[in-house]
């Protein structure tokens, strides 16, 4: 009996060696993956390790599991892992294995995309500045330098998954796996090099046997058994659909916003339209697979976001820029799960049967062989409601949604009526840093041509010159005038982003481009004196280029020079790479001590001026940000990390800052003297900062006699395959939640009748019930949730009998 014991226990740790013990099997078919056989029905959420820190991974992925997903997906950012050809650094945000492990630890799965291109609005499109140096190298093609490093990370970061048994197939969560990114779009630049290119990287992905399937987005030529999935955000029309029947429908990218750049109004995306074309795209396109770029789009700290990109990313996703839930589409998207996950039986094995309801309306009707059934009724009409006949019962569709019926009787969702809660975003200024005893100042350096070491005979392209390591390139030259003639033109164009220009130290003139064009040309009048005359232009990037073909063919820099008509394209030019502060590093304590720092205003201002200051952590947990709207356009670190590139400066088109708050992750902080560091570029007033938290303590519901209960209300009846609520006297309701630690403490409005108005303003309609506020009062004060459904009894009386009435409902939290 021993021996058998021992060959048992070795029999098992040959097991867990291979990745056996309690090892998904992961698997597909033309209906959905498959996970330990059962097929599924996932949601799932964006969310970038390296935009957020690690002490928010946690929260953030708490939050998308209470938002009802199932899978969290990112991202693998290859410069943040491999700055320099083989020096590796996964580091602090950088812990690719922690976050893995603590989606894991929540019990969700993971898509990790591991690209290793991945555009997203990152520098480069993730790819390592220093590939540009490989001779020969052409990047994403059939071509054998850049397959050879692609091939080499790509299996970097797949064995470092094995190693830590993070595979599904090994017990972890990661159930899918992405090779490439969105190729399609570029691979006809690529003429015959594009095709096999595809092949190579399917092949080569597969041959690491991670034993999950991989992915490709927006190709349509996916080789098997690579899933070919879409992006964008209506996938519901515009997916042609998985290129073999064996495949399912995965949507990798339904985008919840847009990201924001400098300069660009930002779009907003409503909640109701996101669930519309969730419910379309799983009724129309048989989708199995929805994940949300992105669920929460956090910070691009320091120098990492792609040109003009905004530091903070797609700060309206369910969760923000903060982590803080954003309503009511978080809510939204959460009803909207529960609704499908009802249905998931019917869906994912039933037959699919259409039928016409209208000239815009339709439905999708899934029916399984035991008798189960889930629809979709859909109306495309964006400009009427309309009543609809389905199994001869009159269902009304309100304009552009779609209502699901678990039982194909019953709605218990739609797209178009919001009965969550909505809340908005609360600024508390924590500290003002006007006082002029508190600030310090070091003005940059003008270099001019003797005082630079590089020289060159001509341009120098900005990106190799700089090589990742700063924004800014310093062109100078000197030009003797022999005119007696004080007055010149200098004409600078540059493929840069920004440019600034100085004749013997004084500032003469700056100008920018934009993202939708993106190189800047600069015409002044100068003065110049009589004899050697030294001219300094200071090109700056906001970020590199991150998508479109031939990446390592793009040039940044100046590219033409002429003062008083002469051309000084090619002629003795001097180059400095980056500022004097950056390779001092001024902004970190220790670099900072070995500068001397002048008062503030002790002289007057100049463009490149770095200004300092100490303060203190703000009490409390609420999320800090520094609001940076008296400043024009440059770089903010704290306590030596930087939390992002700023440009105040930039108006919209409606004379608005594409951005005034960035985020200081508490993380950064110690609880005193904490140091700030800024780069003003242009002529900020560093007298108008001040330190903020942000809260979301105002929350608001607005739900009238026509909405449909919580779909938490429901259930399935396991015999009967029928649907039935929990508690049956239950019907819509305002349902309010205050932020962890705080209740209720006043009901700012409330109204049952007519009420006109939304979360923003409110006003008393002709039909009002008396006794709303006290009713609300009773049912909300001092707790931090609360539930009021809509209907007369619960105010005591119908305040006007006939008329459809709604509850309007402004709360604050504290």
């Amino acid at each position: 009996m021993k021996i058998l014991w021992i060959l048992l226990y070795w029999f098992l740790l040959f097991l867990n060696a291979f990745g056996l013990v309690c090892g998904r099997n992961v698997t597909y078919d033309g209906r959905s993956l498959i996970i330990n056989g059962q097929h599924k029905m996932l949601f799932s959420g964006s969310i970038h390790y390296p935009r957020s820190t690690p002490e928010m991974w946690s929260s953030l992925i708490a939050k998308a599991k209470e938002g009802g997903l199932d899978v969290i997906q990112t991202y693998v950012f290859w410069n943040l892992h491999e700055p320099q050809h083989g020096q590796y650094d996964f580091s602090g945000r950088r812990d690719l294995v922690k976050f893995i492990k603590e989606i894991h630890a929540h019990g969700l799965y993971a898509c990790l995309r591991i690209g290793p291109f991945i555009e997203s609005e990152w520098s480069y499109g993730g790819l390592p500045l220093w590939l540009h140096d490989i001779p020969g190298i052409v990047y994403r093609s059939d071509n054998e330098p850049f397959k050879l490093q692609m091939e080499r990370f790509t299996k970097k970061i797949v064995d470092m998954m094995k190693s830590e048994k993070l595979y599904a197939s090994q017990g972890g969560p990661i159930i899918l796996s992405q090779i490439e990114n969105e190729y399609k779009n570029v691979e006809a630049a690529f003429l015959e090099k594009g095709p096999p290119y595809v092949r190579w990287a399917a092949n080569m992905a597969v041959g690491l046997q991670t034993g999950v399937p991989w992915i490709m987005c927006k190709q349509d030529d996916a080789p098997d058994p690579v899933i070919n999935t879409c992006n964008g955000m209506r996938c519901g029309q515009t997916f042609a659909g998985p290129n073999s029947p064996n495949k399912p429908s995965l949507w990798t990218e339904n985008w919840t916003s847009f990201y924001q750049t400098y300069g660009e109004e930002p779009y907003l995306r409503s909640a109701e339209d996101i669930a519309f074309h969730v419910a379309l795209f799983i009724a129309k396109k048989g989708g199995s697979y929805v994940n949300y770029y992105m669920y929460h789009g956090g910070t691009n700290f320091g120098r990492t976001a792609s040109e003009y990109v905004t530091t903070s990313y797609y700060d309206e996703a369910p969760l923000d820029e903060y982590g803080l839930i954003r309503q009511p589409k978080w809510g939204h998207l959460k009803e909207l799960h529960a609704a499908i996950k009802l249905s998931s039986k019917p869906l994912l094995s039933g037959a699919l049967t259409k039928l016409s309801l209208g000239g815009k309306q339709e439905a999708y009707i899934f029916k399984g062989n035991s008798g189960e059934c889930a629809a979709f009724l859909v109306n495309t009409d964006n400009k009427r409601d309309v009543k609809v006949l389905f199994q001869e019962v009159s269902y009304e569709l309100p304009r552009k949604s779609i209502s699901i019926l678990p039982d194909c009787k019953i709605p218990v969702f739609n797209t178009a009526k919001i009965s969550t809660q909505y809340n908005t975003r609360s600024v508390t200024s924590r500290r003002r840093f006007d006082s002029i005893e508190k600030w310090e100042e070091h003005k940059e350096v003008i270099p001019n041509i003797h005082k630079t070491s590089l020289r060159a005979n001509s341009f120098l392209e900005q990106m190799s010159a700089t090589n990742g390591t700063s924004d800014y390139l310093w062109y100078t030259f000197r030009f003797p005038n022999h005119d007696q003639t004080a007055q010149s033109v200098l004409n600078v164009h540059s493929n840069g982003h920004v440019l600034q220009a100085f004749v013997n130290g004084d500032f003469v003139g700056s100008a920018h481009g934009s993202h939708q064009n993106k190189s800047s040309s600069l015409e002044k009048n100068v003065t110049l004196r009589t004899g050697p005359n030294y001219i300094s232009l200071l090109s700056a990037m906001v970020g590199l280029p991150d998508a479109g073909a031939h990446l390592e063919r793009r040039a940044a820099g100046l590219t033409r020079v002429r003062v008083h008509g002469k051309d000084f394209t090619n002629y003795r030019w001097g180059y400095q790479v980056g500022l004097l502060g950056e390779r001092l590093q001024i902004y970190t304590d220790h670099g900072s001590s070995k500068i001397q720092w002048s008062r503030y205003g002790s002289s007057r201002h100049q463009r490149l001026t770095w200004y300092k200051t100490i303060f203190d952590e703000p009490p409390g947990n609420d999320p800090v940000a520094l609001n940076l709207g008296s400043m024009g356009k440059g770089e903010a670190w704290v306590n030596g990390q930087s939390i992002g590139r700023y440009w105040v400066s930039f108006l919209t088109s409606q004379g608005s800052p594409s951005q005034t708050r960035y985020n200081v992750p508490r993380s950064f902080l110690k609880p005193r003297e904490n140091l700030l560091v800024l780069l003003e570029e242009e002529i900020g007033y560093p007298l108008g900062i001040s330190l903020d938290t942000i809260s979301r303590t105002k929350v608001c519901g607005l739900v009238s006699e026509s909405h449909l209960p919580p779909v938490c209300s429901w259930t399935r009846h396991n015999q009967s395959e029928e649907i039935c609520q929990i508690n049956s006297s239950r019907g819509p309701q305002v349902q309010l939640q205050c932020p962890p630690n705080t209740t209720i403490s006043e009901i700012s409005f409330a109204s049952f009748g007519t009420p006109f108005g939304d979360c923003e303003s409110q006003i008393l309609g002709t039909c009002h019930s008396s006794n709303s506020r006290a009713t609300v009062e009773k049912e909300c004060l001092g707790k931090s949730k609360c539930s009021i459904i809509v209907a007369s009894h619960t105010f005591g009386d119908d305040p006007c009998p006939g008329i459809p009435k709604a509850l309007l409902v402004d709360a604050q939290c504290k």
